[in-house]
């Protein structure tokens, strides 16, 4: 038995007329009487009862018809599928997101991705640290990485997708909130508010080196490992924030940006194991690239 002899005879209980089931088919009639006899034979049973003017189905021959639809069904749908992912317009990805992308490109993101790649089921983790990114990348808990450089791992594959300013975030209420801009040497004395160290926060050491480099030691009156808790406490008057431009599509009542002299950027990289090949990844990571750009 092969599929064709169940088309065959799906034609023919529908048509209930073995000439027009055979103009369907694209066949001619007398083959088609041959396979739908050899497929009785098979069977052992009557499927069709047939006359001088028409064709009807037997009890067994309806029985098996209901069976037989969903099953061509089934195997239409899998050749559908098996197509489309060979083609990349099919599939799941899950991307993970670094704190300050989390706030300005995620929502472009999402729609973007769910525009160009309608047939990809996307999911989104937010508010995520490198380190962490980096380990579910190895665990394949999410797929893609948008996250700060630098990268020491020889599994990845590392792309950087642009350079981001830096400005400082601090309260409302803040003498140093009247500037029009600052400079990393006129935060000396304030208190900061920094993402963590212990958990390997890039962003950490960024804030350390620009005031090493400013002449003085930085003094820490907090750590936190997401964005919104920094801003948040920015705003509660505990201290002053070193964030990336991009974090400024997070307004928060009590919060002022201002922008930090100097020519300091950090990359935004999107990254991915080196491993993966499947093309529907790889489309997906055109569609950010181009959207990462343009935001």
């Amino acid at each position: 038995m092969e599929l064709r002899h169940l088309r065959y005879f799906v034609a023919v209980a529908e048509e209930r007329h073995f000439g027009r089931a055979a103009a369907r088919l694209h066949i001619a009639q007398p083959p088609l009487s041959q396979q739908i006899k050899a497929l009785e034979a098979e069977l052992g049973v009557q499927l069709l009862r047939r006359t001088t003017r028409k064709v009807d189905l037997t009890d067994a021959g309806a029985a098996y018809l209901e069976r037989v639809r969903p099953l061509l069904v089934g195997v239409d749908d899998a050749g559908f599928e098996a197509r489309s992912v060979a083609a990349g317009t099919i599939g799941r990805l899950t991307i993970g997101c670094v704190g300050s992308a989390t706030y300005s490109l995620l929502p472009r993101l999402v729609r973007g991705l769910a525009s160009e790649l309608p047939g990809i089921d996307f999911a989104f983790q937010g508010e995520m640290l490198v380190p962490d990114q980096v380990r579910s990348l190895a665990a394949g808990t999410i797929d893609v990485a948008l996250l700060r450089p630098p990268i020491h791992d020889a599994s990845l594959t590392v792309e950087v997708l642009r350079h981001d300013r830096l400005v400082v975030a601090l309260a409302t209420d803040h003498p140093l909130a009247t500037r029009e801009g600052l400079t990393v040497a006129d935060l000396e004395g304030n208190e900061l508010v920094v993402h963590t160290e212990r958990r390997g926060a890039v962003m950490h050491n960024v804030v350390v080196e620009l005031c090493r480099a400013a002449g003085f030691e930085p003094r820490f009156r907090a750590e936190v490992s997401e964005t919104s808790t920094l801003l948040t406490l920015v705003a509660g008057g505990l201290g002053v924030a070193i964030v990336p431009e991009p974090v400024t599509s997070l307004t928060l009542a009590g919060v002022t940006y201002l922008p930090l002299a100097g020519d300091k950027t950090v990359p935004l990289a999107v990254a991915h194991r080196a491993d993966r090949h499947e093309l529907h990844l790889h489309r997906a990571l055109e569609s950010v690239r181009r959207l990462a750009a343009s935001s």
